[in-house]
């Protein structure tokens, strides 16, 4: 059984920078693609970046440059350094991850129990 553990979550200033970690319980090149995604209150599930396993990346225009997504293969864990935040909604982070090649939430197989981030004014 895959688990993704996420870690890094916490309450941060507004303008501060945050940094997630998905640790997976085994390699991380057994997947096609892992990416984050965000929940808001009441809202759907959104992915924010996301990388393959050729190295590429993806995000959310609302997130480009501010947010990066990489990896540490040795340690098989992917990362999300979030900068210059600014919403003061309590956001839940959750880590994906799929053998297929899709974004969509539905497409992704495994997920974390996900973390929250709070931002203050």
């Amino acid at each position: 059984q895959v688990q993704l553990v996420e870690s890094g979550g916490g309450l941060v200033q507004a303008g501060g920078s945050l940094r997630l970690s998905c640790a997976a319980s085994g390699s991380i090149f057994s997947f096609n693609v892992m990416g984050w995604y965000r929940q808001a209150p009441g809202a759907q599930r959104e992915l924010v970046a996301g990388i393959t396993r050729g190295g590429s990346t993806t995000y959310v225009d609302s997130m480009k440059g501010r947010f990066t997504i990489s990896r540490d293969n040795a340690k098989n864990t992917v990362y999300l350094q979030m900068n210059s935040l600014k919403t003061d909604e309590p956001d839940a982070y959750y880590c994906a991850a799929s053998r297929g090649s899709a974004w969509s939430v539905d497409g992704m197989n495994f997920w974390g129990s996900g973390n929250l981030v709070t931002v203050s004014s």
